[in-house]
């Protein structure tokens, strides 16, 4: 398994440094507006079962999510750390995604509102700007919706239309973004609203940069160091406004 350096050799030491950015990651979605009732999960991969993800309860928001509440669930949604609900079709998807991606050490999925109506539309990002170049050739289109009981199958599909790509637009339901670090994934996902809302903004208007331009824009700034990089000051922010409510 091809990971991010780790922040530690130490197993335990890794697997709390994971989970503390866990935290920050909702933390960092609440602050952008992206909790929504109990839609929404974000997971990490743990250091040591690698065929287990921490995963947000079901039934804490975003804002107010400690360490100590996360759940360590395997890939059929067994609780086996925890002592909170989990969300039955988050499970599904993010195990998917992991069993295809042993690169991904995290996966992003939360409702927000610009993710939500540009998915309607059921077409890709545009590199309209530079920032959208992040995505450019970099994001799958998954133009199918079954509804919230999705199949069995469902994230089986998902992660394949995904592929290698860090992010993927889910038909009439948002986006997914997934990264080799927590903060990756949160960027990507911050990123790739704002990149929504500017298509949404200009439709039928803007004019898109052209195809080898955009190309080397996305290799500067779609890289997973510069997701990475891009997310720390975020994160750094929510510790340090209360570093002593995580745990």
């Amino acid at each position: 398994m091809n990971f991010a350096p780790a922040r530690s050799t130490n197993i335990h030491k890794e697997r709390i440094a994971r989970k503390h950015a866990l935290v920050c990651g909702l933390r960092v979605f609440s602050d952008m507006g992206f909790s929504f009732g109990l839609s929404g999960h974000m997971t990490v991969r743990d250091p040591e079962r690698l065929d287990c993800f921490w995963i947000n309860p079901l039934d804490v928001n975003f804002k107010s999510v400690r360490v100590s509440d996360l759940c360590l669930s395997d890939s059929t949604g067994q609780v086996i750390n925890g002592k909170w609900r989990i969300n039955a079709s988050g499970v599904e998807l993010h195990s998917a995604i992991y069993r295809n991606r042993p690169d991904v050490l995290s996966v992003a999925h939360v409702h927000c509102t610009y993710g939500k109506a540009f998915s309607s539309l059921k077409q890709h990002l545009e590199p309209l700007t530079q920032d959208a170049c992040a995505f450019y050739e970099d994001h799958a289109l998954f133009d199918e919706y079954s509804g919230v009981a999705a199949d069995e199958l469902y994230g089986e599909r998902v992660a394949d239309s995904l592929g290698h790509r860090k992010a993927a637009i889910l038909a009439n339901h948002g986006f997914l973004t997934v990264g080799p670090t927590v903060e990756a994934a949160t960027w990507w996902y911050i990123a790739m609203s704002d990149a929504a809302r500017v298509q949404l903004l200009v439709q039928g208007a803007g004019v898109a940069i052209p195809h080898e331009i955009a190309r080397r824009t996305a290799f500067q700034v779609g890289t997973q160091k510069s997701g990475t990089l891009s997310a720390r000051p975020l994160f750094e922010s929510i510790m340090a406004l209360s570093p002593e409510a995580f745990d």
